[in-house]
């Protein structure tokens, strides 16, 4: 029998808890003991951890970024305990613009505030206790690192992956310079807020269309959150259609020229009346003589040059457009001219940079028609499981008929429904060689070029001899002394790979070159170098590689950091790949995770890799919002530092918050007001292990475990494990809280450690620390003990609550034992005078009886 006076008494004593003190101490116990560093063989079932390695900004880490950290090192703790062989490792993801932009502004070389940065952040990480394996720890800007991103992307060259090409893109006429999408915001430059516009540059580019159905194709066989394969799925665009060949006319000439254009919708091509092109098309330069209002069409040309693919393709916004008069489009089914538009919400990169305007079928295009008066066809009819589209008083269409149906208007194709009619108009179009089957996708090749110059140096040089040599070569017909890539490019060559890396020279003045080429351009001595091919005098790419380069294929380098001999052993491959758990922001599952698995899948084919997908699982988390509710910004003055809240509370009680605050996937705001309440639930855990631990341990329970608590110990196993498990983080600690809720009623050393056991991933210190005050003479850290297992047979209840109903409304809640009968339940229910209360003698019509859960009595 326990003393409970004593009890009391040792309850009320408190002590002050200095957490700083306390998790500096465990976080060196951790570090000097090697507690989380991964073996590269090892009898335990791997599990390869990963987190989106950080950008090292100039403001450190905010609160939301500790949110994925936190909760992924949660589940790395676990497994550990679980008895699994853990990688769960940290890197800079440091190359990029933003750098560049920053250390212009403060006039500090980008490599100084990188290495700063990075130092910033590293004591950030540490701080909160994450167990990284800081042995494998890499950064994408050291030449050791970019080696073998130079290494990558000589492979895809040689294969002929890789190939320049004159393509629009952003530039700002301001910074002079030119701009990925990602690096324009709302139309205007990143770096400087001026309008961007488009320009046509030579840009180096990777053929990922290739790889487009794999890229789909293989999201079946991973475990992906559902609106992550759908963001791939969307990018990609994949389409099945029709390819077209409209007959290009004016008054003038007699000579034959086609414009192709790519539908899904072939079926409503006899509802054509208008072909809009996008301003960039490369007809306009072929047709413009032809044009009668050429100024009016130069004009709106060097208008949607200021406008961003996005902002030309917003649904929400008007269409618009300018026709090119003088010019017609000859319908390849019936021969009826159309008229022609330049409109700028057609991209030329995708469906061949062309569409035909079907208005009665198509909102879009309905008004664009209404907009230019151009006329409106019906040719689809809705069939019995579509509605027909609205009216007026004349029989006009008020607004488009989208869906199939049944043709109409549409010669001997008429009365066809709309699948039917598709396939015999294609097979007609294909045998008079105006069309024929095409797979479409929105997917273009990846832009891999950048004119900046915190990048990596793409590894190539520029021969003109051996450009000479390879045009004459071709017309020779004997190639075979070259590969894909010096065929693509004539005159480019790779670096021999023996001589990699090619470092980034340190520039003093590294800020926009002015031209549009990179700042590298002016480094003559750099640029200049011998041929590796020839031996003749050649020119360096003075282009870098884009932010997502480095960070493509980081999870490999991870297994082996420091070998200079190959980009990661394959035994270590073999072992440690796929990744098994992967998070990040819903901000990097769409082209960054495209990207990474492209690269992973051309390392597979040229047998590197072992499998083709790098990610067996990917997650994502929810942004931490800000207390207002607004993303967290400088500008808005709304940033919280997980410093501060680490110097009020500690870490332990910052990541539980992290962990409590809401859905795990799910946007959420900061709350100050539930630190404290978190602040106050660790406090809890503190006194009841400091006041009671040595008691109870010297004077257990007479009679044995409490079999309600020992019930809820097991339960509360199965549900912290599940949770941790489908990153229900939250719902992990509700349980947690509940538990210490019975454990304070009724106390005892086996529930404690339980309680300290399953809490310890989230705040390992407070945990490891209360853990050896139970146990003095054991010096192993928590983390080398084994996670609790439930019993399933000590998880069942023994009673529930069984709400009794009169006509669906609850009118009383009565406790009963588990596996009742409807008989007995009914019996019970009729017995309660709350029951007979509300009957008041009325006759019961009917029962409706769910096992465990209610009775409904229908009066």
């Amino acid at each position: 029998m326990i003393n409970r006076t004593f009890l009391e008494k040792l309850t009320k004593r408190k002590e002050v808890y200095n957490f700083a003190k306390i998790e500096k101490k465990w976080q060196k116990f951790w570090d000097k003991n090697k507690l989380y560093q991964a073996q590269d063989s090892s009898e335990k079932p791997k599990q390869y951890i990963l987190v989106e390695f950080p950008y090292p900004s100039g403001d450190g880490l905010h609160v939301g970024h500790c949110r994925s950290y936190v909760a992924l090192d949660v589940l790395a703790r676990k497994r550990r305990m679980q008895g699994q062989n853990v990688l769960y490792p940290m890197g800079w993801d440091a190359f990029g613009l933003p750098t560049e932009n920053y250390a212009i502004k403060k006039g500090i070389h980008p490599a100084k505030i990188t290495a700063q940065n990075i130092a910033v952040f590293k004591k950030q990480l540490k701080s909160l206790g994450i167990s990284f394996d800081w042995s494998r720890e890499i950064n994408t800007t050291d030449p050791k690192y970019y080696k073998w991103t130079q290494w990558i992307f000589i492979q895809l060259f040689k294969r002929g992956m890789a190939y320049q090409s004159e393509i629009p893109i952003n530039w700002c006429p301001k910074c002079k310079i030119g701009l990925a999408n990602e690096e324009v915001v709302q139309g205007k430059c990143e770096r400087c807020g001026a309008q961007t516009e488009r320009r046509q540059m030579k840009q180096w580019m990777l053929k990922i269309t290739e790889y487009a159905d794999r890229l789909l194709k293989e999201l079946e066989t991973v475990d992906y959150l559902e609106k992550i394969k759908t963001q791939q799925i969307n990018w990609i665009g994949r389409s099945e259609g029709t390819n077209l060949k409209f007959l290009i006319k004016d008054s003038d000439s007699a000579e034959e020229q086609f414009i192709e254009v790519f539908t899904t919708r072939v079926d409503t091509i006899y509802g054509v009346t208008a072909l809009v092109i996008a301003p960039e098309h490369k007809m306009i330069e072929t047709l413009k003589l032809k044009v009668k209002n050429l100024e009016e069409v130069e004009k709106y040309i060097k208008a949607s040059q200021e406008k961003s693919d996005m902002e030309r393709t917003d649904l929400a916004k008007e269409k618009t457009g300018v026709q090119l008069k003088g010019l017609y489009a000859v319908n390849p089914i019936n021969k009826k001219s159309v008229p022609i538009f330049l409109g700028d919400y057609v991209i030329a990169a995708y469906g061949g940079g062309s569409v035909m305007v079907v208005p009665a079928h198509d909102q879009r295009d309905f008004d664009f028609a209404k907009k230019y008066g151009l006329e409106i066809i019906e040719v689809i009819k809705p069939d019995q499981n579509h509605k027909a589209a609205k009216k007026g008083t004349n029989n006009e269409l008020l607004e488009a008929f989208e869906s199939e149906g049944v043709l109409i208007n549409s010669e001997e194709f008429s009365n066809l429904i709309s699948v039917e009619a598709r396939k015999k108009i294609t097979e007609r179009l294909t045998l008079e060689k105006s069309g024929g089957l095409k797979i479409n996708y929105k997917l273009r090749d990846w832009v891999f070029s950048r004119q900046h110059y915190w990048g990596e140096p793409i590894p190539l040089v520029f021969c003109q001899k051996c450009a000479d040599k390879i045009k004459s070569k071709k017309q020779e017909a004997d190639c075979k002394e070259f590969n894909q890539g010096e065929l693509l490019n004539p005159g480019w060559m790779a670096i021999e790979e023996k001589n990699l890396p090619v470092e980034l020279p340190y520039l003093k003045k590294y800020q926009p070159s002015g031209t549009g080429e990179s700042p590298l351009s002016k480094c003559e001595n750099w640029i200049k170098v011998k041929c590796p091919r020839c031996g003749a005098w050649a020119r360096r790419e003075t282009d870098t590689m884009p932010n997502w380069a480095g960070s493509n294929w980081y999870f490999i380098r991870y297994l082996d950091s420091k070998n200079d001999k190959t980009l990661a052993s394959p035994e270590k491959m073999k072992y440690w790949l796929p990744v098994d758990i992967y998070n990040g922001g819903m901000e990097h599952t769409t082209l960054h995770l495209l990207y990474s698995r492209y690269w992973y899948k051309f390392l597979y084919d040229i047998g590197i890799a072992e499998n083709d997908e790098p990610y067996l699982k990917r997650r994502s988390h929810g942004m931490i919002l800000a207390e207002d509710g607004r993303k967290m910004s400088k500008s808005f003055s709304n940033v919280i530092n997980p410093d501060e809240i680490i110097k009020k509370y500690g870490a332990d009680t910052l990541r539980l918050y992290e962990m409590f605050m809401g859905p795990f996937d799910q946007p959420i705001a900061w709350n100050t007001q539930t630190i404290e309440g978190v602040a106050r639930f660790l406090t809890r855990v503190r006194n009841l292990v400091i006041s009671n631990s040595q008691f109870l341990i010297s004077n257990p329970p007479a009679g044995g475990p409490n079999p309600d608590l020992e019930r809820l110990r097991h339960q509360t196993i199965k549900k912290v494990s599940e949770d941790i498990e489908n990153f229900k983080f939250n719902t992990t600690v509700a349980f947690l809280m509940e538990y210490l809720n019975a454990l304070e009623k009724s106390p005892n050393i086996l529930d404690i450690k339980t309680l300290l056991l399953l809490l310890s991933p989230i705040t390992p210190h407070l945990c490891d620390e209360l853990w050896s005050k139970i146990n003095v003479n054991n010096k192993k850290s928590i983390f080398q003990e084994q996670w609790p297992e439930f019993d399933p047979r000590l998880i069942q209840e023994k009673d529930f609550v069984l709400v009794v109903q009169i006509n669906g409304k609850i009118r009383d809640s009565i406790k009963i034992q588990v596996g009742i009968t409807e008989e007995e339940a009914n019996q019970i229910a009729l017995n309660s005078p709350k029951i007979q209360k509300f009957l008041n003698g009325q006759k019961i019509k009917k029962t409706i009886f769910i096992a465990g859960k209610l009775i409904n009595l229908v009066v």
